[in-house]
């Protein structure tokens, strides 16, 4: 995260600025910003907790996190609420994981417009450029709630309602008593955070050996192959459906044969999904989703390319594809089941993704489509080889050393690797496609994520060609950590709800083909945190990569977490379907 000036001066630049601006009201009446207490002045970062707005006079408050109703238990993006004088009002916020600033915003009672930052800035940010110096360009409006139980929404506006007051507040993310720095423990805290990810990936992968497991000898879910009747993998996916109903799900087995092209039906591991039906728009689905499969070897002996010095294909682990995207869909349910949704939240484990996404091409042609005619899946969020990318990198420890840049156009050698967010479908990567998924990624990471400094969205030109474009705008772009892009080709499940639902999809992913040990027997934990290590490199901090790896799980399971909540709450549709 970037190095930010101190709190405490910030707060008193405000606070001895506001006077000077000239936006607290009428001269006759107490100032706005001394009419009103926020507590707590510090909020707990990735936790919902009671904010308290107390007012001595009548007055507006904008509070643009999200919140959630304790009469309806559900999550909503925003809310304005006017309060008298002498009254107090809490709310349920979720201050931002990954944040050390926030505020609310006052205006005069019954106040309906409001400006707001731009998606590609935080909260900090805005302020400090100075928020009322100019009329916004970006700005919402007030949206009546319906009946007394229901807090006001809010909604794009082209009016701003002109100068505000600002309360700001401080965020603390504590760092977990059960962990050391080192082990992530600036990570593990909050009702998501990167260390349970983390121990799911690693009790997945655990290669140590158990002779009483008959499906692969370890304690782990080893050698998961699909579409050869493989016991680790139907052992593996018992694993999966008792745990996700040990969240409170209602678990679906999708089990399905696949034909070859001979016509012959083969055996065939199979899906496991978990339902909690939405309790407004029941057959509005919004999915989250990973590959549970890993590459089967190719040969019958499987070689480490470390010992050899060539790769061959297959592994017994598949840590980075996708034990991690495994773990992160498995940390996001186990948060999210224990709230009440508008849509219907599944959460699902694919198998054959590695033979061609055979496990979500079924889900969605035949079980969605065919089987529940009625159902709309409204997006789908995809985990793929997430993990293994900023804010790790600086050289990889087993790659190519005459070859800095990947086919993919991601550095393999001396570089920091960037986190990919990729949204599609798009039919041209020369303009913005789908601008609302688009906007969304950037306006949560941005503030919420806390990576406004590394965060770029690319989009190519005319001078860009089909199969360059992507490393060509990220190198004009300066070669940002985190970039957000439409993607004209998916090479992953998201392909399915595209093709066969016309579903607008969302995926978080890091380092491709440049990864050493792609679909490799060296894919594993350990391989991850040597990639992620960053301890005697030359920029940045100096992390072990069990920190950077925690870092960066923690990163992208609170951003699918806060994606799911805000396209709950809206979902936003395939422009191409409109």
């Amino acid at each position: 995260m970037r190095v930010r000036r101190s709190m405490a001066i910030l707060l008193v630049c405000i606070f001895l600025a506001a006077p000077l601006s000239g936006c607290f009201g009428n001269e006759d009446k107490p100032s706005l910003e001394n009419s009103i207490t926020v507590s707590p002045a510090t909020l707990i970062a990735g936790e919902f907790q009671g904010m308290t707005i107390s007012a001595e006079r009548d007055l507006s408050v904008f509070i643009p996190y999200l919140l959630k109703n304790e009469v309806s238990g559900l999550v909503q993006n925003s809310t304005i609420i006017d309060i008298r004088g002498g009254e107090s009002m809490q709310i349920q916020v979720l201050a931002p994981p990954r944040a050390d600033f926030g505020l609310v915003m006052v205006g005069e009672y019954g106040r309906s417009n409001w400006p707001i930052r731009a998606m590609n800035e935080s909260w900090q940010t805005w302020v400090e450029e100075g928020w009322n110096d100019v009329s916004s360009p970006f700005a919402i409006e007030r949206v009546e709630a319906i009946n007394q139980s229901t807090l006001n929404t809010v909604n794009t506006s082209s009016k701003d309602g002109g100068e505000v007051t600002i309360i700001p507040l401080a965020i603390d993310r504590p760092i977990s008593s059960g962990y050391g720095i080192e082990e992530g423990g600036a990570y593990a805290t909050g009702f998501v955070n990167g260390r349970t990810t983390y121990n799911f990936l690693h009790e997945i992968t655990d290669t140590t050996a158990d002779p009483t497991d008959l499906a692969d000898g370890a304690r782990g879910y080893l050698d998961r192959w699909a579409g050869q009747g493989n016991i680790a993998y139907e052992d593996g996916a018992l694993w999966l459906k008792s745990e996700l109903e040990s969240f409170g799900l209602e678990v679906i087995a999708h089990r399905f044969q696949f034909g070859d092209i001979l016509g012959n039906q083969n055996p065939e591991a199979y899906n496991i999904c978990g339902y909690r039906w939405g309790t407004e728009f029941p057959d509005e689905w919004l999915v989250f989703g990973a590959h549970f499969d890993i590459a089967p070897p190719a040969n019958a002996v499987l070689l480490d390319p470390h010992v050899t010095g060539s790769r061959t294909y297959g592994t017994r682990v598949g840590a980075y594809d996708n034990t991690a995207g495994t773990s992160m869909v498995l940390t996001v349910a186990k948060s999210m089941a224990d709230f009440d949704t508008r849509r219907t939240m599944v959460f699902c484990l694919w198998s054959g993704e590695e033979g061609g996404k055979r496990g979500s091409d079924y889900w969605t042609e035949e079980y969605v489509a065919e089987d529940n005619p009625d159902v709309i899946v409204t997006n789908y969020v995809n985990l793929d080889m997430a993990g293994v990318n900023w804010p790790g990198g600086g050289g990889a420890p087993h790659g190519d050393p005459d070859t800095t840049i990947d086919e993919d156009g991601y550095p393999k050698d001396e570089e920091v690797w960037p986190m990919r967010v990729y949204i599609g479908p798009s039919e041209d990567f020369n303009v913005t496609n789908q601008p609302g998924m688009t906007g969304l990624a950037m306006w949560i990471g941005s503030d919420a994520m806390g990576v406004e400094d590394q965060l770029s969205a690319l989009v190519g030109n005319n001078e860009h060609s089909e199969d360059t474009w992507k490393v060509e705008a990220w190198l004009d772009a300066d070669r940002p950590e985190i970039i957000v892009y439409e993607d004209t080709t998916a090479r992953s499940d998201h392909a399915s709800f595209q093709t066969n639902l016309g579903t607008i999809t969302l995926g978080f992913g890091g380092l491709v083909d440049g990864y050493w040990c792609y679909h490799q027997t060296c894919d594993t934990l350990e391989e991850m945190e040597d990639w992620m290590d960053t301890t005697g490199k030359d920029y940045g901090e100096e992390n072990t990569g069990t920190t950077n790896l925690v870092n960066s799980l923690d990163m992208i399971s609170w951003w699918a977490t806060y994606s799911f909540f805000h396209l709950d709450e809206k979902p936003v549709l395939n422009v191409y379907l409109e």
